[in-house]
């Protein structure tokens, strides 16, 4: 058997399980995560604004498959203005961090309910219906902004050939710990991308419990 033949059944069952097997399963547990997730989205979305002023979902524009952009929606954790006033929030080193990372030690633009939130991942679950409509998968790289897709250099186009996921092999297993700074995020993204099959989406899934369950969020 030719590499050429190997290749072309090895991209062929890539496509059954993403198109078939893998879309099935997004459809399904988008649709027990949206209903189970309501009564939590609803009480979260009171809280936020009870803190704060702002809308408590909110959409943000991210890099999908194959490059198209598409909102991803979030409950809010931070306070409305966080992002068009970083530098009434930030201190000159988080900036530095901020811009470095997307994250910030202790972030004082965080409320104390966007802080619980994140701790235990329920801002995250109004994405579900990102998952139901097809800009994301349950399982698969974190969806990137355009500035963190330049990380990536000439693998950029290899990360998004498949849909991003509420989860993923960096979410569940480094969290915080691997940055882009460092090459860790990078490689860990693109380690699910050429590795990706039903039984590592399954452990992904699982591990991702244990990941919440530590409170590790932020």
């Amino acid at each position: 058997m030719t590499k050429r033949s190997t290749k072309g059944r090895v991209e062929a069952r890539r496509g059954w399980y993403l198109n078939g097997v893998k879309r099935a399963a997004d459809i399904g547990t988008s649709l027990v995560a949206i209903a189970a997730g309501a009564i939590p989205i609803a009480i979260s979305s009171l809280a936020i604004c009870v803190e704060s002023h702002g809308a408590p979902i909110f959409r943000q524009e991210r890099v999908g498959k194959d490059g198209v952009p598409f909102g991803m929606w979030k409950l809010r954790t931070m306070y409305a203005d966080a992002e068009a006033n970083v530098e009434s929030y930030l201190t000159e080193e988080q900036q530095e961090q901020w811009e470095r990372e997307r994250k910030v030690d202790d972030d004082p633009r965080v409320t104390k309910v966007g802080n619980v939130l994140r701790k235990i991942s329920v801002d995250e679950l109004p994405q579900f219906i990102n998952v139901l409509v097809g800009d994301m998968s349950v399982v698969g790289p974190r969806p990137v902004t355009a500035d963190e897709l330049e990380w990536f250099g000439d693998d950029a186009a290899e990360v998004l050939s498949v849909r991003p996921g509420v989860t993923g092999w960096w979410q569940a297993y480094a969290r915080n710990d691997a940055t882009w700074e460092s090459g860790e995020r990078q490689n860990m993204e693109l380690y699910y991308v050429r590795n990706m099959s039903l039984l590592l989406d399954l452990r992904i899934f699982f591990h991702t419990f244990v990941a919440v369950f530590k409170l590790t969020g932020r």
